[in-house]
């Protein structure tokens, strides 16, 4: 098996990811988004947790249609046998990401 180097970009130049994590309130894309996150690999926008009252996107599809590219969906797992109503983390998580030329 041969690894390819990626060729050398110069420094502040080339493709920079950004992540949007969207919870969703179940497995299905078209749900409704529950809560978010967001990450910046351009440096142009820092976001941060509770910096929008509103989600950047309604559902996980219209994120799609604005160009982001789902990368990691959740797998679904059933509860633990009599903690079927226990709180814990958010289950539908979907992480987007974009490829922006900096």
């Amino acid at each position: 098996m041969t690894l390819t180097t990626p060729a050398p970009t110069t420094p502040g130049t080339g493709l920079r990811q950004q992540v949007l994590a969207l919870y969703l309130s179940n497995s299905s894309l078209d749900a409704a988004v529950v809560a978010w996150g967001a990450w910046d690999g351009t440096g142009a926008t820092r976001p941060t947790a509770g910096d929008a009252d509103e989600p950047p996107y309604a559902t996980g599809v219209e994120a799609l249609l604005d160009g982001w590219r789902l990368f990691q969906a959740s797998p679904l797992q059933p509860p633990a046998p009599g903690h079927e109503y226990d709180t814990s983390f958010l289950k539908h998580e979907f992480f987007f990401e974009k490829l922006v030329e900096v």
